[in-house]
């Protein structure tokens, strides 16, 4: 392959040659469901989404992880301030992540493990690092002796003599050393018996570190090619996930990819912080597929300052690709053109998924289409299409994707908002046969209020609703 990724572990690009031929094998953090995902929450997932759809187009058979972790503090802590159980507040917010994702096209995991179906692999794993001398209990938690492992902070680069303490438990006093992680919680009381499950040192529950190694391993095996997810995880989350699989004898992964933030102010969006955009608000004021261009087209390892302008800016930049997909799909067919890539797209998809580039020979190709169009070269615009459908679709962006197209609300309100418009451009063009050209004129100012554009096409005429 002629792919090449910046692989965070060795801070260089690297070619990228995975394990095995005609595989790859991709695992990505999902998700905390403590409460409903915000714009930063699924970059993420779009981030990988193109990264999966660029292997899967390159002719690999792609096995994508994406994880929920549906157990921990912050979960039981809200769920308890709600009045609700704790399972049914994760499963409430799960669902509400899922319909995040289904909103902005992100295709399905091969696999979605939950945390809490995955906690006798975890157990199997303490054991191996418990055997191995890499992991100690004490009154039922269990820690990681990040002393026992000389690699501990290769991922990041840090020395174990310079880290801060591990902040995920409360008290330091029973640990070898502060620094040690937790790999299982033993039960407290007040905390639901039904947030315990039983193990040789007592009834607990999972470290959040812990669970994605055992879910790593338990779908792709002790070793794969690819870990994802955001910058944020890389320490403590991703540092000790390496370090607890390589004690316990895995090869773990071979690519660490790392996407930036989105900011707002200047800051992280976070929740903690109260700067959060929700992902079920923002598509109420701009449709999904917009959102989706605004995310993908900056590089993926750069920070995103969301803004309303940005926001607007983005939309119409591919309301223009759009535009064109539909018009040329009016003239030549939809199905017309090779779906050939543009050599630059292709090149800048190999460059460690570079979308900038890529988007920006989408648009090139755009123009040369309009221009064929206007020419009324069909056989021009019919490559044109071909290829920019294509490169869309790597991208999730193919306007006439189903998704896309079947993305219009409810369905009986737009049958009906079509057979209006259509009604009224029927009478413009009535008005116009007999030569009554301000009553034509009135018409289609009359639908420009509303939001309809019409453009007069050799074909009759076409609308669009404008932003």
């Amino acid at each position: 392959m002629s792919l090449r990724l910046y692989d965070t572990a060795a801070r260089a690009v690297r070619a990228f040659t995975p394990l095995r031929a005609g595989q790859a094998s991709v695992y990505v953090c999902g998700l905390t469901v403590q409460g409903p995902p915000h714009v930063g929450h699924v970059r993420s997932a779009l981030a990988f989404d193109v990264l999966r759809r660029w292997l899967a187009h390159s002719g690999l058979d792609v096995t994508y992880v994406r994880n929920v972790t549906d157990i921990d503090d912050k979960i039981l802590a809200k769920a308890e301030a709600a009045g609700v159980p704790w399972w049914a507040w994760a499963y409430t917010n799960e669902l509400a992540v899922t319909r995040a994702y289904d909103v902005l096209g992100v295709l399905p995991p091969t696999y979605e493990p939950r945390a809490t179906g995955h906690v006798p692999d975890m157990v199997a794993l303490m054991e191996r690092l418990v055997e191995r001398g890499h992991a100690y209990a004490v009154d039922g938690d269990v820690y990681f002796d990040v002393r026992s492992f000389p690699e501990y902070g290769a991922l990041t680069r840090q020395r174990v003599e310079d880290l801060e303490p591990a902040a995920d438990t409360d008290s330091d006093e029973r640990k070898r050393d502060p620094r040690d992680f937790a790999l299982w919680k033993a039960h407290k009381p007040g905390e639901p018996e039904t947030a315990s499950w039983a193990t040789p040192w007592g009834r607990g529950r999972p470290g959040w570190h812990l669970e994605c190694s055992a879910m790593a391993e338990r779908y792709l095996g002790p070793e794969f090619d690819i870990h994802g997810g955001g910058l944020d995880l890389r320490f403590p989350h991703h540092e000790n996930e390496q370090a607890q699989s390589r004690a316990a004898g895995d090869g773990f992964a071979q690519y660490w990819l790392h996407n930036g933030w989105v900011t707002l102010g200047g800051e992280k969006m976070s929740k903690s912080l109260g700067n959060t955009a929700l992902v079920d608000e923002v598509v109420q004021r701009v449709r999904p597929v917009e959102l989706r261009y605004y995310l993908v087209t900056p590089h993926y390892r750069s920070t995103v300052e969301f803004t309303d302008a940005a926001l607007a800016e983005a939309g119409a930049a591919y309301r223009r690709l759009e535009s064109f997909v539909k018009r040329a799909a009016e003239r030549v067919g939809a199905g017309a053109g090779k779906p050939d890539l543009a050599p630059e797209f292709t090149a800048a998809l190999d460059d460690d998924l570079g979308t900038p580039a890529a988007v920006a020979a989408v648009h090139e190709v755009v123009r040369q289409g309009n221009t064929a169009l206007a020419e009324g070269d069909d056989e021009a615009t019919a490559a044109a299409l071909g290829s920019v459908r294509a490169m869309l679709g790597v991208l999730g962006l193919d306007p006439l994707d189903p998704h896309w197209s079947a993305a219009g609300g409810d369905d009986r309100l737009t049958e009906v908002a079509d057979g209006l418009v259509a009604l009224a451009l029927d009478q413009r063009q009535a008005a116009r046969a007999r030569r009554d050209y301000a009553t034509a004129d009135a018409i289609r100012d009359q639908l420009a209020a509303l939001g309809v554009q019409v453009e007069d096409t050799p074909q009759g005429p076409r609308w669009e609703l404008s932003r």
